[in-house]
């Protein structure tokens, strides 16, 4: 599937399936035991990526790429950084936007469209946490090399890992796919992007958050 025609998917899942879902997740509403541990993951792989960046980011701007409810867009700003906050869903921006302090107003600007657009301008870090997790191969290579050469410092992302669990997962959304279903996950190899990227920039892996049903990988790419 192509890099637009996921891009389209994600979008409708998470500007009309799912948002009061992610609403209730990414805040301190009650849930079920397992969107708990799914909350859990991400609170611990939020940690991991921030622990990458200087404490101190005044004077940084920073793409909180796939920004969602706004939580990652918070932290950075923070630490002093003037963040650009963007989603592909409008529904998701509007919640960080009304969830983000008002303190820190003035360091957030919040954009919906796509992560990759040249119009975003460039960056001193880039985060991007879950937001490649649906695209194959030759998108999230083509992604990384994208914001990589408008990147002076660190493009920190996440993948999903091949774990048996996770290819499980796969391939019964492939065999069984429902349309209230998220879109399908992509297991990827950090060792297959690294080769893949090579002569373009380096991969460095940051590790893995394993939390119930949330499995993910931390990795850094520098061009």
């Amino acid at each position: 599937m192509s890099y637009d025609r996921t891009l389209t998917r994600v979008e409708t899942y998470f500007d009309k399936t799912a948002t009061r879902t992610w609403e209730r997740l990414t805040s301190d509403a009650p849930v079920s035991r397992i969107r708990e541990t799914v909350r859990r993951g991400r609170d611990g792989m939020r940690a991991k990526m921030l622990a990458q960046l200087p404490q101190d980011l005044r004077g940084a701007r920073v793409l909180d790429a796939g920004c969602g409810a706004g939580q990652m867009t918070a932290e950075l700003a923070a630490r002093g950084a003037d963040v650009l906050a963007v989603d592909i869903s409008p529904a998701l921006v509007e919640i960080a936007q009304r969830r983000l302090p008002v303190d820190l107003a003035g360091r957030v600007t919040f954009a919906s469209g796509d992560m990759l657009s040249p119009d975003l301008g460039g960056f001193d870090h880039v985060m991007a946490m879950d937001s490649l997790i649906y695209y194959g191969d030759t998108d999230i290579r083509n992604a990384l090399e994208t914001l990589g050469k408008r990147t002076k410092g660190a493009v920190v992302f996440t993948v999903a890992p091949r774990t048996t669990l996770l290819m499980g997962m796969w391939y019964a959304g492939k065999l069984f796919p429902r349309s209230d279903r998220s879109p399908v996950m992509i297991p990827h190899s950090p060792a297959s992007l690294a080769q893949g990227l090579q002569g373009a920039g380096r991969i460095r892996d940051l590790g893995r958050v394993t939390s119930g049903f949330y499995i993910s990988q931390a990795l850094e790419f520098r061009a």
